[in-house]
């Protein structure tokens, strides 16, 4: 979140471009107008190169900031199942997805905004420096301008800053929370929020307050640069409409982390 005297601004990002086939499906060409950053699959849990073409495109259309959301190689569980791998491998399918997608976005006249791991290899490097160093080193070794979007609070952002990276520290509208501020595990069967008045009260929160109350009622501080809204789910547009309209009606600037 930044504040520029009284006006608050906020990155609203999604993940995208998950479909496979030549042609975008679900709602991604609803939602890419109402936010500010595209987490574009890069090939390893969703997408593909035409996929990837097409939500560049797309992205760039409506001047939403463009970010590869590198995955395990976990198409069958869409990218959640975790994978043990040497710090050189998780360099080596970070680095191949970035550079994909920086390419594609280069040759439609775009260039490359973040970087934000998907699925289990967002969690794994939330929680183990290991994984989080591998994926800050091939960010920082391929272009170090790029923005490392991560889980607030966690190994990762930790790792971006050492690394001298530029960190967009995110929270999620859909996702309940922890006590020690993690997301609560999707195995769980209270990990997702379904109600959109329950979603938008906690946006704004986290927005205007940098709080997040937890399942048990706790209040749990919560750095917030960017809010994820994801766009694959039964309620993904009414969502994103509800917090799209919420964060403009109290004044809040949606745009993308760290630009002008």
């Amino acid at each position: 979140m930044i504040s520029n005297g009284h006006m608050i601004s906020i990155d609203l990002n999604c993940d995208m471009g998950e479909s496979a086939g030549s042609n975008i499906i679900g709602n991604d060409s609803a939602i890419m107008p109402l936010v500010s950053s595209a987490n574009i699959a890069c090939g390893f849990h969703g997408g593909d190169p035409s996929v990837m073409h097409k939500t560049v495109k797309m992205a760039l259309m409506h001047s939403v900031a463009i970010g590869a959301h590198p995955s395990f190689p976990d198409r069958d569980g869409f990218g959640r199942k975790e994978m043990n791998m040497t710090a050189g491998e998780i360099y080596d399918l970070v680095l191949y997805q970035v550079s994909a997608l920086s390419g594609i976005t280069r040759v439609c006249g775009g260039v490359l905004h973040h970087v934000k791991p998907h699925g289990a290899l967002y969690n794994m490097a939330a929680r183990d420096l290991g994984y989080a160093v591998a994926i800050t080193d091939a960010i920082v070794d391929f272009n170090r301008s790029l923005i490392l979007y991560g889980l607030s609070g966690s190994e990762l952002i930790k790792a971006g800053k050492a690394a001298g990276l530029v960190t967009c520290s995110e929270a999620f509208a859909d996702r309940t929370y922890q006590d020690d501020g993690s997301l609560t595990p999707r195995t769980k069967p209270n990990a997702l929020i379904t109600d959109t008045k329950t979603t938008v009260k906690q946006v704004i929160r986290m927005v205007k307050e940098k709080i997040v109350v937890s399942v048990s009622g706790k209040e749990v501080n919560i750095e917030t640069d960017t809010i994820c809204i994801h766009g694959d789910g039964a309620h993904a547009l009414n969502f994103a409409k509800a917090v799209h309209e919420a964060l403009v009606s109290e004044g809040i600037l949606i745009k993308a982390c760290h630009s002008l």
